[in-house]
């Protein structure tokens, strides 16, 4: 019985890959430093799949910055603005995509299906001049090859690179991207091609839009395109890989209809229904790659319950084309449980980790060829039923509170026109009122305190010193630069949800259980594995103690139930809405917390609200029903005189502006700079907002420093579409991740762009 991974973390245990790159984007290293470290740990991926006894390894899912990026190089699709003359594309051309450059700005940036990984949307138009410029798929095959070890090349399918693209700056919206399906196949047939000659015998094709709500007329595409493939095909055995979701009927009609097509992939775990596709029709003769275990969460497996499903499916797809693979790729999973020290005992055992669920996915296959490791399976049964007992994992008083909310609306009284009003005479804020969204910068000096005071190496009040002097350069420098409502900075968390999750019970942390958000970008997802609650005030000491320093509106900074519970790795013994009402009402006692201490203003950041929307349309309304009202729990109990904000980020909110409005915020500031401003396209179509906005004047994920005309030219098309007096001027996230030698001119440039507009606002009347 064979095993497969999807895919596989890039980062490694100790995030090598991450401090590779940003020494690289520093000039503090060479390319042949970057390479070098990302040769390695290639090498001790393939070796470490290999030695856990995987048949079908995967290669070419390593990446310097996502996949789809990659495959945009591969393609040769870079948009004019890159100047890029032909030939193999370099560093300078892909990192300028991906990033930006002093002279023009990165392509857009967007989430990856419902996780919080993101990818690089290609900009595609009927022009484009595709060539093959990336050889990387075939190098790293025979990377893996060179050092003993037989890989499956990953690539993404041409129909759903396609269907991820955009049109272009300039091509019409209405524009076919799937026309552009001749002209890119003779790029794939290439690389098919090569990789045949290099000897691969296997080959794999991510298509994970086949779980999408598709008409006949994208479904035709995937039949035209795999027909067009066939004889490069032939000779090759030809995985095609979906996950993330159930596919729908007709898409897996078409899917196992594929022409040169041996074997199929599905997401067990999140795709239960798709079990009854597989045993009422599939194809005679075709392996199956079940994906059993998940690489999603950091559960481990419950063997037995898996063993009894793929033993089912043998009855079906015969016991020789039955393969145990995980659900998707373990990128979205933490390395290694190894590296923990911080978890007790109890709630390690029932954990597993990217290795381990290699380890899993190994003992499931052993299983089915009768090679039961009975000491394994015996141990993962017990940690199973531990969990289950534990008393650490429910509260009742939780339970109930919960309960509670149920057939309620939780609604402010006032409508937020009165409340505007009520603010305004309380805030006394000029027009196009500006803010940012919460992080400054995080200074080397500033990790230091932080890792040191955890490490008990300095006392609290030394601590508590370094963090407020911290706040206090932070609080002058937005005064210097005339910012209307400021904001402490955020100097005491390393990470946004992270921060609230150690100080709420029922969550746990890891030491080193990192994963890649995009490009360098890692997140430390806490672990919710109880019913939640706060035990103490989390925020109030510090927005006080910034909101002493200033007599100018200091924001209270929080991190609103859906995002925490959408980047955290969360428990699945009960409904995702279950737990996330339960943080809802542990933020609401914060919010009230902060307006008993006299902060005016308090955001409360949905940035993945939009993230963890069901890939499938009829599961759209449960979830933004829950996810709005977990969101309206939180400050459903405050003042009309409350000004509550909240931010969202990369994501594509046209589709569900309608339950943004009836989040009823009185502020949300939202991405808009580095998509084109396709948000404020809603608001051309006719939809009223009548709450403040802030669609963010320039991109902070990228190094580039916006001019002032730049942003006051931003600034005007927003007030083509939205009334002057409920429009925010901010950047479109926060600075964590930028330099002050960005920040401080950036930021200046946005307040002068604010005041020009004002000063042109007042002279027009």
């Amino acid at each position: 019985m064979a095993s497969h991974i999807v895919g596989y973390p890039r980062m490694g245990p100790k995030r090598e890959l991450k401090f590779a790159l940003e020494s690289f984007w520093d000039g503090k290293s060479s390319a042949e430093d970057l390479q070098k470290v990302s040769a390695d740990l290639r090498s001790s991926i393939w070796k470490q799949m290999s030695q856990a006894g995987i048949k079908y390894i995967p290669s070419n899912t390593f990446s310097y910055y996502d996949q789809v990026l990659d495959t945009t190089a591969m393609l040769g699709a870079v948009p004019p603005r890159y100047n890029w003359n032909g030939g193999e594309i370099g560093f300078d051309v892909y990192f300028s995509m991906a990033r930006g450059n002093a002279s023009v700005p990165a392509m857009e940036m967007t989430k990856w299906f419902d996780t919080n990984y993101h990818f690089i949307v290609p900009e595609l138009g009927p022009d484009v001049k595709f060539s093959y410029a990336s050889h990387k798929a075939v190098t790293e095959y025979k990377e893996a090859k060179g050092l003993g070890v037989e890989t499956v090349p990953v690539l993404i399918g041409p129909v759903s690179y396609l269907l991820l693209s955009k049109p272009a700056k300039g091509v019409a919206k209405t524009f076919s991207l799937l026309s552009l399906l001749p002209k890119i196949l003779p790029i794939y047939k290439e690389v098919i091609s090569e990789l045949k000659a290099a000897g691969a015998s296997w080959i794999q094709f991510d298509e994970p839009l086949l779980v999408m709500d598709l008409d006949s007329h994208k479904l035709h595409a995937f039949s035209e395109a795999y027909a067009e493939l066939e004889s490069t095909l032939s000779g090759l055995n030809v995985l095609v890989e979906t996950y993330f979701a159930d596919v729908p009927a007709e898409a897996f009609q078409t899917l196992t209809s594929l022409k040169g097509v041996t074997a199929y992939g599905f997401d067990l775990v999140r795709g239960t229904k798709t079990l009854e596709l597989i045993k009422s029709g599939f194809p005679a003769g075709k392996y199956l790659f079940a994906g059993v275990v998940d690489g999603r969460n950091i559960w481990a497996n419950d063997l037995a319950a898996s063993l009894s499903v793929l033993r089912g499916l043998e009855g079906v797809v015969g016991k020789d084309k039955l393969v145990v693979s995980t659900s998707c790729s373990l990128l979205h999973t933490a390395v290694d449980l190894v590296n923990e020290n911080k978890l007790d005992d109890e709630i390690k055992s029932w954990l597993a980790f990217a290795a381990q669920k290699v380890v899993e996915v190994n003992a499931l296959a052993k299983a089915l060829a009768g090679q039961k490791d009975e000491g394994f399976f015996s141990a993962n049964a017990a940690a199973q039923a531990s969990r289950k007992s534990s008393p650490r994992v429910t509260n009742e008083r939780v339970q109930k509170a919960a309960a509670a909310l149920k057939g309620s609306d939780h609604r402010r009284a006032t409508n937020v026109s009165a409340r505007l009003d009520a603010q305004q005479k309380k805030l006394n804020l000029p027009i196009l009122p500006t803010t940012t969204i919460g992080s400054f910068p995080q200074t080397i000096e500033l990790r230091r305190v932080r890792r040191e005071y955890k490490a008990k190496k300095i006392s609290e009040e030394e601590y508590v010193a370094s963090i407020k002097e911290e706040i206090n350069k932070v609080v002058k420098l937005q005064e210097e630069l005339d910012i209307d409502v400021l904001v402490h900075g955020e100097p005491e968390r390393n990470d946004m949800v992270e921060y609230f999750g150690e100080q709420l019970s029922g969550f746990a942390f890891t030491a080193n259980g990192w994963v890649q958000s995009y490009g360098s970008r890692c997140v430390k997802p806490p672990i919710i594995y109880g019913d939640v609650s706060r035990p103490k005030a989390m925020t109030v000491f510090w927005s006080s103690l910034a909101q002493s320093m200033t007599a100018r509106p200091m924001k209270g900074m929080l991190t609103g139930p859906v995002t925490i519970l959408n980047w955290s790795f969360v428990r699945n013994d009960q409904p995702r809405h279950e737990t996330c009402y339960q943080i809802a009402l542990a933020i609401k006692d914060e919010v009230e917390d902060l307006e008993k201490a006299g902060i005016n203003v308090i955001q409360i950041d949905e940035a993945a609200l939009r993230e963890g929307l069901p890939l499938r349309k009829s599961e759209h309304a449960f979830y933004l029903d829950w996810a709005v009202h977990s969101f309206r729990i939180t400050n459903c109990g405050v003042q009309d005189t409350t000004q509550i904000h909240t931010h969202m980020c990369y994501s594509n909110f046209n589709d569900i502006i309608h339950s943004i409005i009836d989040m009823d915020a009185d502020v949300i500031t939202i991405e808009n700079s580095r998509s084109d401003e396709k948000l404020l396209s809603v608001f051309r179509e006719g939809v009223k907002y009548g709450a403040g906005i802030g669609p963010g004047v320039y991109d902070i994920h990228s190094p580039r420093i916006p001019s002032t005309e730049e942003i006051a030219d931003r600034i005007n098309k927003m007030l083509a579409v939205l009334e002057t007096n409920i429009l925010w001027v901010n950047p479109d996230c926060g600075l964590k991740t930028r330099k002050y030698t960005e920040v401080k001119p950036a930021l200046s440039n946005m307040v002068a762009a604010a005041k020009l507009l004002r000063t042109q606002l007042a002279s027009a009347k």
